[in-house]
């Protein structure tokens, strides 16, 4: 992507350069489309995934990243965790369908600067990377309000999207070739998943699993 012949090197030292990291190409771009009416924010690059964004962070210079969280093969989650401890000067803002207060949690946690919900008015978005770019953090309303309910402490909440789907898709019998075509992950990216749940959950095998995922009505 090149800068406008129009622009002035003062011009371009105020822009907001953008990242964005979604695995749906019409949401990038939507998204692009619509920052490129804000005349101080660009977008300098897209990533379908994480594993591509961090390859395209190693020469791409920009201020925020806008991450999406649910994502084939490493999740934003992850995504947002190594990003935060390679590039701490990235301020990473999620931007995600996903409402849960615990993700919320997790996110805020790995680093991310600020969370909003994809059905937010686009004006939020914009507000949100402004807050993000003034060291502020920003969170859409829906999200505020149900990080003030206190955290019940069910060990599911440790557990990242992608690692509860996996969880569910194990107690259903699924073998990790299985979920992985189900998922688009490859069969060793769900057994390192698996060891990661059973190590969260503080169990040692298969069928304790299946019997955790009953006893919180993951399945049916």
């Amino acid at each position: 992507m090149t800068a406008s012949p129009s622009r002035t090197p003062a011009h371009d030292a105020a822009l907001i350069r953008v990242i964005l990291v979604d695995d749906h190409e019409l949401v990038r771009s939507g998204l692009a489309a619509l920052l490129a009416q804000v005349p101080d924010m660009r977008v300098v690059a897209e990533a379908r995934d994480g594993a591509s964004l961090l390859a395209l962070l190693e020469h791409t210079r920009a201020e925020v990243l806008v991450c999406d969280i649910g994502m084939p093969g490493m999740d934003g989650l992850e995504t947002i965790e190594r990003v935060h401890s390679q590039w701490p000067e990235l301020r990473i803002l999620v931007l995600s369908m996903e409402d849960s207060p615990q993700v919320a949690r997790r996110a805020l946690g790995n680093g991310a600067s600020g969370y909003v919900v994809k059905n937010a008015a686009s004006s939020e978005l914009q507000e949100a990377i402004r807050a993000t770019m003034a060291g502020l953090r920003y969170l859409s309303p829906v999200i505020t309000r149900s990080l003030l309910v206190p955290p019940s402490g069910a060990a599911q909440e440790q557990l990242t999207t992608r690692q509860l789907e996996i969880l569910t898709l194990i107690a259903e019998g699924c073998t990790s070739r299985e979920i992985g075509i189900r998922l688009g992950l490859s069969h060793k990216t769900v057994d390192v998943h698996r060891l990661r749940i059973m190590d969260r959950l503080g169990i040692r095998d298969v069928a304790s699993l299946t019997r955790y995922a009953l006893r919180h009505r993951l399945v049916v």
